[in-house]
């Protein structure tokens, strides 16, 4: 009977320590909360509050709240830890229904790290006949400054964008005193209708949208309600503006592109961020509302530009702060460049509204004084919206303003012809002392060529040398040279050139191409590409980079942007020797002096070297197509300024002539 009794006893002690064992300890429970924490799942922490926490705050004042207030502050690295209770901690918690478990809390946030410590009350509670630890939650998890009724917020300080500014300080982005047009609703008088339609029509923009601003729910009749930014400038559309009843203004910061036009496809312009641009940024470091740079520089800088807001995360109790992280506001850098604002307007202004690209370099130190790309838009009127539709103006132009044509290649034309004589001077294929015999206007290469026929502007009276067919600009004599040299040597040299790689220059210039395959297979395509035809395609940029060979000896300077980069750096050394480039250099005084540029020689207030060419831009080998005239030209004697230009659809204004004498015109200014 008694070891009956004793197998029974053991049997039951047996089961309630199995029964024991089974029940959840506060370290696993808490564990599974923190756990829950870490991976910011609000909805299962939640659950495993204490009924008294959880009638206290409701699920949105939780979950949402927390949501909310980790989004705000952009917290990542969230990192909640505490230390296991002991065994002993253990038993008396168990045996009490209740214990504390301290913990530490680190996040990142838009402010800076934050971290801190905190305690954690657990506490047994039983639910569907069995017990389990629940967590008494209080606002002081979030923060412990919170705990007491602390409103947390979040305090932005808005960097100064940073200017962009020419070789000499002279700014082409900046920021400045702007006017803020508003409306005091009470003043709009009894023809409110009436002025409202005034006011839209001179600032560009609908009654709905003013109507719109009007009707905001802080809005109170004595109130100044903003509606639009206009420039100090525009004094002629504030003097009608302040005819009207109800208008006045503030002043404010804004941004301004003094060049107006002239800079507007180099330096671009900023706008309002939009929600697709706003996804594509990392979390935090722009508001709905913040600015971001669009085209140009703006964009291209905008990192640089933009700055960094200053952020201040502050809990707000009877009427003390306490600051949980700051990081100071940090301006945005000045971009200072290599451009000169007064060449920069005296080609803007010279070409006209021509649609042309054009490059001034100075083709010893390789800085770009010059990148215009004509016509234009004034970035003003972009940003404030001052011109009744100007997008529609700007899109429907024939003229294409949104182009921005110092970024793009074209067919080089004539003014290829010096870098295929420079390829053949190197590789030994052209002897320039060599005079080839051509007879009549045009020349083919036999059957394989078909029908076609690489033709010539005039006939020459005996064999043509390359001093000759410079001068005269003979694509005959080009063409049977490339052929003679062959494709692999073309190509070779061409490639030397550094057509068909991307350009080493801060501004992203499109790339020069040989063709559309990167080869020269087909003798046609080899013999017009020779005279720049064809498909190679280059920029007026990469022309002047070309052209500054003939300069320094044989070496191509590498062009550069800003004002703080090495000067006088080579990108491609050794093109020709010393004697040849000084050769091609002569022959280009004499293209100005005796050849196609000899009818505007005089024009010239000065010595002029540079190629004339003309790009005949036509779909089929049949009739005649629209022509594009090139210039690229240097001072003779100074070499200290070099022009490469294009000017398209020349056709019926002399070709090549419309382009040179505007060249020049900008030359003589540029010199004065």
């Amino acid at each position: 009977m008694r070891k009956l009794f004793a197998s029974f006893f053991v049997l039951f002690v047996g089961l309630l320590v199995g029964c024991s064992e089974d029940e959840a300890t506060p370290n696993d429970r808490f564990e599974t909360y923190v756990n829950h924490w870490n991976e910011q799942e609000f909805d299962s922490m939640y659950k495993m509050l204490h009924s008294d926490a959880a009638d206290t705050y409701s699920t949105e004042e939780y979950v949402d709240r927390y949501n909310k207030i980790y989004g705000d502050l952009n917290v990542s690295k969230l990192n909640v830890e505490f230390d296991k209770l002991s065994e002993e901690a253990i038993d008396t918690a168990m045996d009490e229904g209740k214990v504390t478990i301290p913990f530490h809390v680190s996040m990142e946030t838009i402010a800076g790290p934050i971290s801190f410590d905190y305690k954690a009350n657990l506490i047994q509670q039983e639910e569907d006949e069995n017990k389990n630890w629940y967590i008494a939650w209080n606002p002081g998890f979030i923060f412990p400054e919170m705990k007491n009724g602390g409103e947390i917020s979040i305090q932005s300080t808005a960097p100064a964008r940073g200017e962009i500014r020419d070789r000499n300080n002279m700014p082409l982005a900046m920021n400045d005193t702007i006017y803020e047009i508003g409306i005091i609703p009470e003043k709009l008088g009894e023809n409110s209708e009436q002025n409202k339609k005034k006011i839209a029509e001179l600032l560009g923009t609908s009654v709905e949208a003013i109507d719109e601003k009007l009707n905001a729910s802080w809005v109170e009749p004595n109130l100044f309600v903003p509606i639009a930014k206009i420039p100090k400038t525009e004094e002629a559309l504030w003097n009608k503006l302040v005819e009207i009843n109800g208008i006045t203004r503030q002043e404010s910061t804004g941004r301004i592109y003094p060049g107006g036009e002239a800079v507007g496809s180099l330096v671009g312009y900023i706008g309002q961020i939009t929600a697709e641009e706003l996804k594509e940024q990392e979390p935090g470091e722009y508001a709905a509302s913040d600015v971001i740079g669009k085209r140009g520089l703006e964009e291209l800088y905008e990192d640089r530009l933009r700055g960094k807001k200053g952020n201040k995360i502050v809990v707000s109790k009877d009427g003390k702060e306490t600051v949980l992280a700051e990081t100071e506001v940090k301006d945005g850098e000045n971009v200072k460049l290599t451009i000169d604002i007064n060449v920069q307007e005296k080609i803007y202004q010279t070409l006209d509204g021509d649609m042309a690209s054009a490059t001034v370099l100075d083709p010893k130190t390789g800085e770009t004084l010059g990148l215009v790309s004509s016509p234009s838009f004034d970035p003003n009127e972009i940003l404030y919206g001052t011109t009744p539709n100007l997008w529609q103006k700007l899109e429907d132009d024939e003229r294409n303003p949104l182009l921005n044509r110092f970024y793009s290649t074209y067919a080089p034309g004539s003014v290829m012809k010096p870098i295929t004589a420079a390829i053949g001077l190197k590789n030994g294929s052209i002897d320039p002392e060599e005079g080839l015999k051509i007879n009549g206007l045009t020349w083919s290469n036999g059957e394989g060529w078909g029908e076609y026929e690489v033709t010539r502007v005039s006939e020459s009276n005996g064999p043509v040398d390359l001093h000759d067919a410079l001068v005269r600009s003979d694509n005959i004599y080009f063409a049977m040279q490339a052929v003679h040299m062959g494709s692999e040597a073309y190509v070779t040299g061409l490639k030397d050139f550094g057509i068909g790689e991307d350009i080493p220059y801060e501004y992203p210039i499109t790339a020069s191409t040989i063709s559309s395959s990167g080869n020269l297979d087909d003798e046609v395509l080899l013999a017009n590409t020779s005279y720049g035809q064809g498909e190679i395609e280059m920029s007026s940029l990469h022309l002047a980079a070309a052209y500054t060979t003939f300069i320094n000896s044989g070496d191509m300077i590498k062009p550069t942007f800003l004002a703080d980069e090495e000067k006088s750096q080579i990108w491609k050394e050794d093109l020709l020797t010393s004697e040849q480039a000084k050769r091609i250099s002569s022959d280009l005084r004499d293209v100005v002096e005796n050849g196609t540029a000899a009818s505007y020689a005089d024009e010239a207030n000065f010595d002029l070297s540079g190629k004339t060419g003309t790009a005949e831009l036509k779909l089929t080998t049949e009739g005649e197509g629209e022509e594009n005239g090139w210039f690229v030209g240097y001072p003779t004697k100074e070499q200290d300024i070099l022009i490469s230009m294009m000017i398209e659809e020349t056709k019926e204004r002399s070709g090549s002539g419309h382009t040179t004498k505007k060249a020049i015109e900008i030359l003589n200014k540029l010199k004065d």
